[in-house]
C-alpha cells in the first residue's frame, strides 16, 4: 500500500533574492550613521500610508472585497499607496486574497495555516503555488484596467522613485528607514494577519476555518486583526464589531464615508 504526497512545488529563487535583499538593506539602520529621529517619523507616517491606506483600506477592504465605493481617482490614489507597500502586483494580491477566501484553510488556499505558521507567514511567497494560474479568473474585474495594469507592471519603479524622491529630501537615512525599515514591517505586518490570525486569539463566529480574532495584529495592521469577524463576514467594510475590537481602518472609511466620498458601505446587519 503506498501514501499519496503532495508534490513538491518548485522554489522561487527571484521572490526570495528580493524579498532577503530588502530584509539585508533595511539592517543598515542599526548603523548609527544612517539614524535619525526625522526618519523614524518618516516610517511611521509612510507605514500607515502604505499598510494602513493602501494595504489594509485599499488593497483589501476596497479592492478585494469591494466592502464601499470611492470615486475612481481616489480608488486609484488608494491602490498607488498600496503599491508603495512593494507586495507584487496589485491584480495578484487581489486574486491570490479572493482565492484564499474561497478556499480558507483548505488546499486550494494559498497560505493554507494547516501547514504550519511559516508555510501562512512567508513560505507559500517562496514557492511557484498553483492558485496562479486562477489569478485571471478571480480579477476580471480589475484585470484589463489600464491603471492597474500600469502598478502591477511598475511597482518596483515606483518604489525607485520614492526612494530617489525621499534622498533628495533626507538623504540616506531617509531611503533607509522610510523605503527599507518601512518595507519589512509592513511586510511582516501583512502577513501577521495570514499566519498569526489563523493561529492565536479567539473566535466570536463559526467561519468554518482556523481564523481568530487576534488584539495585537488589530494594533499593527489598523483593525485587519479580527479576522475571524472578517472570515464570518468578508464583506463587511467594518471588521472591529463589539465596541473594544478597536479598528482604526473602519474610522477611516466612516470619515470618508461622512465626507460624502465613500458610498454604498456595506454594514453587517444586526
Amino acid at each position: 500500500m503506498t501514501v499519496a504526497t503532495e508534490k513538491k512545488l518548485p522554489f522561487d529563487w527571484p521572490t526570495f533574492a528580493y524579498i532577503a535583499s530588502i530584509h539585508l538593506v533595511a539592517l543598515l539602520a542599526f548603523l548609527p550613521n544612517f539614524f535619525s529621529w526625522s526618519a523614524v517619523g518618516v516610517a511611521l507616517i509612510m507605514h500607515w500610508v502604505t499598510g494602513g491606506l493602501g494595504v489594509t483600506l485599499g488593497y483589501h477592504r476596497l479592492l478585494t472585497h469591494r466592502s464601499f465605493q470611492v470615486p475612481k481617482w481616489l480608488e486609484y490614489f488608494f491602490a498607488f499607496c498600496g503599491t508603495l507597500s512593494a507586495q507584487g502586483s496589485v491584480i495578484d494580491w487581489v486574486g491570490l486574497h479572493r482565492i484564499h477566501h474561497k478556499y480558507s484553510d483548505n488546499s486550494p488556499d494559498p497560505h493554507d495555516s494547516n501547514k504550519g505558521f511559516w508555510w501562512s507567514h512567508m513560505g507559500w511567497m517562496l514557492h511557484e503555488i498553483p492558485a496562479e494560474k486562477d489569478i485571471p479568473k478571480f480579477t476580471q474585474d480589475i484585470n484589463s484596467d489600464p491603471v492597474y495594469q500600469f502598478l502591477s507592471n511598475y511597482f518596483i519603479l515606483i518604489q525607485v522613485a520614492f526612494g530617489l524622491f525621499l534622498y533628495a529630501i533626507g538623504g540616506w537615512s531617509f531611503v533607509i528607514w522610510g523605503v527599507f525599515v518601512r518595507l519589512v514591517a509592513v511586510f511582516h505586518c501583512t502577513w501577521f494577519v495570514n499566519s498569526a490570525t489563523h493561529k492565536f486569539g479567539y473566535q466570536t463566529y463559526e467561519s468554518k476555518d482556523h481564523s481568530r480574532n487576534c488584539w495585537w495584529v488589530a494594533l499593527l495592521t489598523y483593525g485587519e486583526g479580527w479576522h475571524n469577524n472578517h472570515h464570518a463576514y468578508e464583506y463587511s467594510a467594518r471588521h472591529g464589531l463589539n465596541w473594544w475590537e478597536l479598528d482604526i481602518t473602519w474610522m477611516t472609511i466612516r470619515f470618508l464615508e461622512i465626507l460624502g466620498l465613500a458610498k454604498n458601505v456595506k454594514r453587517l446587519k444586526t
